[in-house]
């Protein structure tokens, strides 16, 4: 479960990434909305959230750590608080940019999208765990 995690991750961050550099073109050179684009960044984030929570119930590292010694456990932290609210906040971020652009002008929604996704994808790499990457290792 953790590699489809880590899999999907890789997914995310492309589509993010995708999603961001197409809008930002669309944006500055006020072209037209293109909702199929960012519809592919909130897919891969709902989709990259539900293996998430599976996996933060099941596993040893998630909420059944949780405990008080383990704050000042740094790495401990990350796993079961600072990487799932990070990653939940960031999803936010994201539905709400493609669900105001649904109801706004081209213009402006190339432009929710934009930053809202940028500031998504900013708060996913400030809490990724790079080091337990087996892609990196």
């Amino acid at each position: 479960m953790k590699h489809l995690h880590s899999t999907l991750a890789i997914i995310l961050l492309v589509a993010l990434v995708i999603s961001i550099v197409i809008t930002a073109v669309n944006y500055f050179q006020a072209k037209p909305y293109n909702r199929k684009i960012a519809l592919f960044g909130l897919m891969a984030g709902h989709i990259q959230l539900l293996v998430g929570l599976v996996l933060y119930f099941t596993s040893p590292l998630g909420l059944q750590s949780f405990s008080g010694e383990n704050m000042s456990n740094s790495l401990a932290r990350l796993y079961f608080l600072e990487h799932p609210l990070t990653m939940v906040l960031a999803l936010i971020l994201i539905t709400v940019g493609y669900s105001k652009a649904k109801k706004a002008e081209d213009y402006a929604a190339n432009r929710t999208v934009f930053f809202m996704y940028t500031i998504a994808l900013i708060l996913i790499l400030t809490r990724i765990p790079w080091s337990t990457w087996s892609l990196l290792n």
